[in-house]
């Protein structure tokens, strides 16, 4: 136990702002856990404070400021690629559209907190023409809420996490290996739905060429636009004579097509 806090107080400060930075920069490994020990050590005096969580926000803004200034320089597009990656990419643009829709750049503040919109939320701010000094002023107001509520849970409960980390150490490697193989399986489970997933969307698809020839045919299809108005507006595009829809309430907006009538809906 001595040798695995020794180490912790040591490095514990390179390792948390690296954890976070790596978990901001899109990869999925999350940075939680290493706050809440490292704020049980900070409890006992083992790490300074306003270092650790000065070093966590920083590591934060290092990983959300390229994504800002990707998301200002290419647009939608970094949306969709990220959420390609992502462990739930069903719902990752339509989630951090809704959130960012109803709350603006106060959003941020909250950001971390919620599965998915933590990485996707840089690019979409510089997006959506976010100014500079408030996309950093936001971004770390929210990275300093996350991590001080991480850390702060690790200082009121840093007897929880001794007796954790004692019992990590007797289990010995089969506890660890154990707990990476659950992590592994549940994300092979995730990526096995996601590609079902893609797998139905590519059979579902019509192609540019073959909608044309459908609306120059005697029974034109209905097409509904069921983007979100964020995403309308980003890119104002529209097929010609599409119907907009709210994808939450789409009863109203289909109560007068034809039941017999071919539907082609296209989103983001």
């Amino acid at each position: 136990m001595e040798e695995m806090t020794g180490l912790l107080a040591q490095y514990g400060l390179a390792l948390v702002f690296l954890n976070v930075l790596i978990h901001q920069a899109g990869i999925p490994i999350t940075a939680t856990p290493l706050l809440v020990v490292t704020g049980a050590l900070a409890q006992q005096g083992q790490l300074p404070l306003v270092p650790l969580l000065g070093l966590a926000v920083a590591g934060s803004l290092c990983g959300d400021i390229p994504w800002y200034f990707a998301g200002r320089r290419y647009g939608y597009p970094i949306l969709n690629a990220l959420c390609r990656v992502a462990i739930e990419p069903d719902s990752c643009v339509k989630q951090t559209e809704n959130v960012f829709e109803h709350w603006g750049a106060r959003s941020l503040l909250v950001a971390k907190f919620i599965p998915g919109f933590s990485t996707v939320a840089p690019p979409l701010a510089g997006t959506m023409r976010l100014g500079f000094g408030a996309f950093v002023a936001y971004s770390a107001g929210g990275a300093a809420l996350w991590a001080g509520v991480a850390i702060g849970a690790g200082m009121v409960f840093h007897a929880e996490v001794d007796l954790a980390l004692t019992w990590l150490e007797k289990s010995g490697p089969g506890v660890l290996v154990a707990i990476v193989v659950v992590v592994l399986l549940y994300a092979a489970m995730k990526w096995i739905q996601r590609w079902m997933l893609i797998r139905a969307l590519r059979a579902a698809r019509i192609s540019v060429k073959g909608l044309g020839e459908l609306l120059g045919g005697a029974s034109p299809p209905v097409i509904l636009d069921v983007r979100s108005a964020t995403a309308r507006k980003l890119d104002p595009r529209r097929i010609p004579g599409a119907i907009l829809v709210d994808i939450d309430q789409p009863a109203q907006h289909l109560a007068g097509v034809p039941p017999e009538r071919e539907i082609v809906v296209y989103c983001t």
